[in-house]
């Protein structure tokens, strides 16, 4: 049996809490608080981190963990990812400039993308079809990047397990390059 650590980033509201309880195997570990932010319209946020497990069908075990997405807990970020498999970035195509979401990301986790895989999961694109796929992989592209990049429902078990089957299949491809 294998064991997967995946970190789950984004803004605050696009969906990592959603993300990890959808698809865990027991209800996750959530440091959700009431909201305090006046320019977040959000009920409740994440200051800490979430928790999910999840076992695949043949028995590896992946450990999910969520950031909270407001930048100011940057240093929490770079705490999570360490020991992390892989790197999910989940954004909202509804904010104001989900392209300049993308882009802190990018670079709050740029170290760590030098060695791990990512994918990018874009949400609410039937109601906010712009920016398009396409303009989220010109975006990475411009930082001399290619990760994978689809539309997501967080809240559809299906669209999440999508996202991480894609990040071990990357991982899987890395190390069978490893081993030639």
């Amino acid at each position: 049996m294998r064991e997967y650590k995946i970190l789950f980033t984004g803004t605050v509201g696009a969906g990592k809490t959603t993300a990890i309880g959808c698809v865990s195997d027991a209800p996750p570990v959530m440091t959700d608080v009431r909201n305090s932010d006046t320019s977040i319209a959000k009920e409740r946020t994440t200051v800490g981190l979430d928790f999910g497990e999840l076992t695949l069908d043949n028995g590896d075990r992946v450990r999910m963990f969520g950031t909270p997405g407001q930048e100011r807990f940057a240093f929490l970020w770079k705490i999570l990812v360490r020991n992390a498999l892989g790197l999910v970035v989940l954004v909202d195509n509804s904010r104001p400039d989900p392209l300049a979401d993308l882009a802190v990301y990018m670079t709050g986790f740029s170290e760590a993308l030098r060695t791990i895989p990512c994918t990018v999961g874009v949400g609410r694109m039937e109601t906010h079809p712009v920016p398009s796929l396409d303009d989220y992989a010109q975006a990475i592209a411009a930082t001399g990047r290619v990760f994978p990049i689809s539309s997501v429902d967080v809240r559809n078990r299906s669209d999440v397990i999508l996202l991480i089957d894609t990040l071990l299949m990357q991982l899987e491809a890395d190390l069978g390059g490893e081993n030639e």
